[in-house]
């Protein structure tokens, strides 16, 4: 399987059970959307988002009263972010990819996309985003990392290592958390396309406690897993649950990385 199949396969595997995707995904930090709104994604903004999932993060765009175009490529994932939004008349879920969506001729004040615009085509990511903005308008990105630190989480991650080398060939040799300090601050892409301006960051750090099977469910909505072969899958799945429930109580806590990224069209 060529490389460019296997990435559009990776990211169709998120829509083959969007209502274990829309209870297992954890939502994103309350203070990213009071940044949000401090950067000027007011009440009345209209806004674009790519790749909007089930609706984590469009629910709280549209309770601060943003008007949303949602694009979201999985036909389930799409009918439960529907679903979720249903209370709210400001929101448009459309069923595309965003590389094929033709762009409506008004612009939008904001193009948003939450732990998913790594997964749109990078030859047209930056581009048709800045074609859809106004000048001045916001690209803002949001991207989630496991880091080190917190209640558990360096030690048990050392220990599920040794079974993902075991379960999953293509895993890294020796592969371990890195500290936020660690993870760098990237805009290259943007400020290489000339269309934007330098990226402002806004970083949170936050933990999460899981039980053995909410951690199952977790790791099932992760692209990687859905895609091994189901032996493996359940191999690995079973190892880490006897784990977490042998050595860790039956609980561990996971510690995150939300990074907002900000910038401005400027051409």
């Amino acid at each position: 399987m060529s490389e460019s199949n296997d990435y559009v396969r990776l990211r169709e595997t998120f829509n083959e059970d969007a209502e274990r995707y829309d209870r297992a995904r954890p939502r994103y930090p309350a203070q990213m959307f009071d940044d949000l709104a401090a950067a000027g994604v007011a009440p009345g903004a209209r806004v674009l988002e790519i790749g909007c999932g089930t609706g984590q993060a469009t629910v709280p765009l549209a309770e601060r009263g943003c008007r949303i175009v949602a694009v979201e490529l999985g036909a389930d994932m799409a009918a439960v972010a529907r679903r979720n939004l249903a209370g709210s008349d400001s929101v448009e879920v459309v069923t595309a990819a965003f590389e094929e969506w033709p762009l409506p001729a008004e612009p939008f004040d904001v193009v948003f996309s939450a732990t998913a615009f790594h997964w749109i085509d990078p030859a047209v990511r930056v581009s048709k985003s800045a074609d859809a903005l106004r000048l001045g308008g916001l690209l803002a990105t949001v991207g989630t990392h496991h880091i080190a630190g917190g209640t558990w989480t360096e030690a048990f991650f050392a220990e599920i290592q040794k079974l993902y080398e075991r379960f999953d060939p293509s895993t890294p040799p020796g592969l371990r958390l890195e500290g936020a300090e660690d993870i760098p601050e990237d805009d290259r892409e943007l400020t290489s396309s000339e269309r934007f301006g330098p990226a402002s960051f806004y970083r949170y750090e936050w933990e999460l406690p899981y039980s053995t099977a909410d951690y199952l469910d977790l790791l099932l909505t992760y692209s990687g897993h859905r895609a091994l072969p189901d032996a493996q899958q359940s191999a690995l799945l079973n190892s880490i649950a006897r784990l977490i429930d042998v050595d860790y109580g039956g609980q561990v806590v996971k510690r995150y990385l939300t990074e907002l990224r900000l910038a401005e069209r400027v051409r």
